[in-house]
């Protein structure tokens, strides 16, 4: 794996973080939960999880989160799981998007791996 280089989170993840959440939710999104990192010795200041209920669900989360993030003049580090649509993850340093697959989610159960973690509020109003 790559090293890379944190600077210390800015205003800006927290916004990005926001934005990302309210593009996953105008793409119906289920369950987006976000993670503040930044008290563990995370890969990241915070995680964006929300899953979709089908394949083409999941990419079109993915490609509306990468969209409205782009459009905000922020471009992923790194993508991964695109073509697999089961589990994308977006990578914005300071912010990780995971879109998974309501099964894959279920599988691998992200939010009780980072447990200890601090939920975030993101302020979705009727968000699944």
């Amino acid at each position: 794996m790559t090293a890379r280089s944190r600077a210390p989170s800015r205003p800006a993840a927290l916004r990005l973080l926001h934005a990302a959440a309210a593009a996953a939710v105008a793409k119906k999104a289920h369950d987006p939960v976000a993670l503040d990192l930044r008290g563990l010795q995370g890969v990241a200041d915070y995680f964006l999880i929300c899953s979709g209920a089908s394949e083409v669900q999941v990419k079109a989360i993915a490609e509306a989160v990468e969209e409205q993030l782009h459009a905000q003049g922020a471009a992923p580090w790194h993508v991964e799981g695109l073509a697999g649509r089961r589990w994308v993850l977006l990578d914005y340093v300071e912010l990780v998007v995971h879109v998974f697959h309501a099964k894959t989610r279920e599988y691998y159960l992200l939010e009780r791996l980072w447990g200890d973690a601090r939920k975030v509020d993101l302020g979705l109003e009727n968000a699944d």
